[in-house]
């Protein structure tokens, strides 16, 4: 392992004091070479989401194809500098790949020109604070979420100091900016986890159609109402006014129990989750985003159970709504969960949620399916984060500045 404060390549050294190098225009070379940015007719593999604006992208993009969730811990959470740095490499990397430019000092630049809509958001969670002055500027939501009983936790995909989601519609490249955006800060930081997610193949069904998730269910219907859309997201600052376009996610990883799942028969499946199998509609109408409607009975009984899963998951208030970012996982059979049957395969969900408040909007829908929830027999939590997601950075303004003073807008 490389010691910490060495230089693997040249450019590490600024890493010990030297963070706010804003000021030179971190990412300005990503801008004019050759890659159209942010251009839907160019070819899907050389289309670019900006980096830079108001806010972080990859929060209300369109959803990639593939997305890498990466947890990473500070080497020393007390040392601002080394959060300024890597906030900073960040940002120069960051708005470089996602324009198909390979990054500064990119060993395999040949893989960096069709970034195929790639982006990179990075979030800060509640060990990030630990610097001097910096633990009166964490916002009050940004802890842990409060125990739930049908939780089985596991550490490794528990909370982390940092957040990386890069996605892209192309594996590839995918790998490549996640190698770069890793192994560029490895001195300073450590990988804990790394969550890999994937949906439909992109063409494989029409821009704006619900995923399905591997139980075979629409997944992501219920949205943010459009009128109140951006005040449910997005922050105002109003109490730490460096967050003014930040958001915060919260990331749960959700074991899927499929074999026990499988057992069932589709009118069970239905009751289940309150949807039809065939489109997503709720049982009491014909089209996915038809409202449900809870009174309707057929021989005295609820058409829709109480207990379903959008029965419960239903808001009760206006602001219990967030913004769902759902990746399905496959990946390699694990020894079972105490207390569970073993699965012959070992699927779920990275359910990603982006709210302006998780501790208003979040948590009480997630207690109500704690309560009683009939999809709660086939699906178990078993990782659980939550990040502040700062706001967007600019050439001269890297990710965090507000925060660190690390620019002009800071």
């Amino acid at each position: 392992m490389t010691p910490r404060g060495s230089a693997r390549i040249s450019r590490r050294g600024f890493l010990a004091g030297t963070a706010g190098l804003a000021g030179l225009g971190v990412g300005a070379a990503a801008v004019g070479l050759g890659v159209e940015r942010s251009s839907s007719d160019a070819e899907p593999a050389r289309q670019t989401v900006d980096f830079y604006g108001r806010h972080q992208a990859g929060i209300t993009t369109a959803p990639a194809a593939h997305a890498n969730f990466i947890g990473l811990d500070l080497v020393d959470p007390t040392d601002t500098a080394d959060l300024a740095g890597a906030l900073t490499l960040w940002t120069q990397d960051g708005a470089r790949l996602t324009a198909g430019t390979p990054g500064l000092a990119d060993p395999e630049p040949e893989l960096a020109p069709a970034p195929s809509r790639l982006t990179v958001t990075v979030g800060l969670g509640p060990r990030a604070f630990s610097g001097p002055g910096l633990a009166e500027r964490r916002p009050s939501w940004l802890a842990p979420l409060p125990p739930f009983a049908i939780d089985r936790l596991q550490n490794r995909w528990g909370q982390t100091d940092l957040l990386l989601v890069v996605a892209s519609d192309d594996p590839i490249s995918l790998a490549h900016a996640t190698r770069i955006l890793t192994a560029e800060v490895r001195t300073i930081v450590q990988v804990k986890w790394i969550q890999r997610g994937f949906r439909r193949a992109r063409g494989t069904q029409s821009a704006g159609q619900t995923q399905r998730n591997l139980f075979g269910q629409v997944d992501g219907t219920e949205q943010p109402v459009t009128a109140l859309h951006d005040s449910l997201i997005w922050d105002d600052g109003a109490e730490q006014p460096w967050m003014a376009g930040g958001t915060s996610l919260v990331v749960r990883r959700i074991a899927m129990h499929m074999d026990t799942w499988e057992a069932l028969d589709r009118d069970n499946r239905e009751l289940v989750v309150g949807r039809n199998l065939s489109n997503g509609a709720p049982l009491t109408g014909t089209d996915e985003h038809d409202e449900p409607d809870f009174t309707i009975t057929k021989g005295g009984i609820p058409v829709i159970p109480e207990s379903s899963h959008i029965a419960r998951a239903r808001r009760r208030e206006e602001h219990e709504q967030f913004l769902r970012l759902v990746y399905n996982y496959d990946e390699a059979p694990e020894p079972p969960l105490p207390g569970v049957e073993a699965d012959t395969s070992n699927t779920g969900l990275v359910f990603a949620t982006a709210q302006r408040d998780p501790v208003r909007q979040f948590v009480p829908v997630q207690q109500r399916l704690a309560e009683h929830d009939d999809l709660n027999e086939w699906t178990t939590p078993i990782g659980s984060a939550v990040y502040a997601i700062p706001p967007g950075a600019t050439p001269t303004a890297p990710l965090g500045a507000g925060l660190l003073g690390t620019g002009p807008d800071a």
